[in-house]
């Protein structure tokens, strides 16, 4: 049998890698496909935001301030998201369509603790929107597809896969974001309040922030807590959560204490200070003592109280379990409204 030479081996394997390129062909093709039919569908309801105000430093300086960010409708007759920071104190906001139609917008709704806004346009005709997908079904890795306006280069798609469920993200008003999509797909400055897709074109998130030291960390809001939060917005013109007016932070308990009263946790949170007439004083809580619970539900820290204040608290009467000194004592407690200027209260 004759020798198989190097060489020989070496064109095999040429040939080899030839034919796997030439099988990847349809692949990529599929992909691209896949990326230009979702643009098509979702483009047209993708919109730029800009933002004329005197709430931000402009302000002390006398002048008007301008910024831009991204948006998307998700309504025929005018409904668009986007993000609270991209309008957050604007006088004026005017929205450019994807046919550079330029409208005057109304805001709807703001809510800093999810960094979500609802706006509104007016038009005569029906406009393009967006589909709403579900951030609850998707898995890391599959396609991921950004679109939005960043730096000001209008119109601008970038791609990448969902990176991680489940993180969490602090809002500018110091409240937790949770549920919150990481993705490689890159964004920039004005993509914020654009819309995150599915390869069908579905929107699964909405963009949101980055982490500028890093490459391709990039986050976005579940479409699944927009739904939530233009459903608040709409049935109440805000989104309502519960208060009771304390100040605090998390902070551990001494495992022997934990051992001794049976507690389901280590840590908790320690009253720094109480809202004078709130329902924490009118409860009877005392600045040093330490929530361990509340109506039944283990609060382990700040961000644990934040989630459960939810609506469904507002004016029910709810047991507060507290550690106080060397016993532990339970109070009733009946929530109240997050008053508006207190976005990001406890």
């Amino acid at each position: 049998m004759p020798p198989q030479w190097a060489a020989n081996d070496g064109d095999a394997a040429a040939g080899a890698a030839g034919a796997a390129q030439n099988d990847d062909g349809p692949l990529l093709d599929a992909y691209s496909g896949a990326v230009v039919g979702a643009l098509e569908r979702v483009a047209p309801a993708v919109t730029f935001i800009e933002v004329t105000g005197r709430a931000r430093g402009a302000a002390r300086k006398g002048g008007a301030e301008r910024a831009s960010g991204s948006g998307f409708l998700f309504t025929p007759d005018g409904y668009l998201l986007t993000n609270s920071h991209v309008v957050d104190g604007a006088d004026e906001i005017s929205v450019r369509l994807n046919d550079d139609m330029r409208f005057a917008a109304d805001l709807v709704g703001n809510d800093p603790d999810s960094d979500l806004a609802v706006l509104r346009i007016g038009s005569p005709g029906v406009l393009p929107y967006a589909q709403f997908g579900d951030s609850s079904c998707l898995k890391v890795g599959q396609v991921a597809i950004a679109i939005g306006n960043p730096l000001g280069y209008s119109k601008t798609v970038t791609t990448g896969v969902v990176s991680a469920l489940g993180r969490t993200l602090r809002a500018t008003s110091g409240r937790l974001m949770h549920d919150v999509i990481q993705t490689d797909a890159a964004l920039n400055p004005g993509n914020s309040g654009g819309p995150l897709v599915d390869s069908k074109g579905r929107v699964i998130g909405v963009n949101t922030a980055m982490i500028p030291q890093a490459q391709a960390i990039c986050f976005a809001t579940g479409i699944n807590t927009a739904k939530w939060v233009i459903g608040q917005m709409f049935a109440h013109g805000r989104v309502r959560r519960a208060y009771i007016g304390v100040s605090g932070a998390t902070v551990p308990i001494a495992t022997r204490v934990v051992r001794h009263f049976s507690l389901s946790g280590n840590t908790a949170v320690h009253v720094a200070d109480i809202v004078p007439g709130s329902p924490a004083a009118q409860a009877g809580v005392q600045p040093g003592d330490r929530m361990v619970a509340l109506d039944g539900v283990r609060i382990d820290g700040i961000d644990a109280l934040q989630r459960k204040l939810d609506a469904g608290l507002i004016g029910r009467e709810c047991e507060l379990q507290l550690l106080r000194r060397s016993s532990v004592m339970k109070v009733t407690v009946r929530p109240i409204e997050l008053p508006a200027h207190r976005a990001g209260g406890k």
